[in-house]
């Protein structure tokens, strides 16, 4: 019971931050920053997901976890090889 109220009190710390993120986000302006930013709204929804998952005793949230995760590293590869300036030879 106690590891439950626990369990909703850490997930709502985490939505609590994706909130601020947000409210953060819809300030700046768009671009690379911006993107960026919605990348790091994946890390707390991930860190909820987990949660959950042993809260509500549901193996399956841990999976769709994972693969919010990976497209998370996937998004960062994409990001660094569309935007990064490419080197000229000197």
């Amino acid at each position: 019971m106690i590891l439950e109220v626990a369990a909703y009190l850490g997930t709502l710390v985490l939505l609590l931050t994706i909130a601020i993120g947000l409210f953060f986000l819809l300030r700046m302006p768009g671009g690379i920053g911006a993107f960026l930013a919605i990348m790091l709204f994946g890390t707390p929804g991930v860190g909820m997901l987990l949660v959950f998952s042993e809260a509500m005793d549901l193996p399956g949230l841990k999976d769709v976890a994972l693969a919010i995760a990976l497209l998370a590293g996937i998004l960062g590869v994409v990001l660094v090889l569309r935007c990064w300036p490419e080197e000229t030879g000197n």
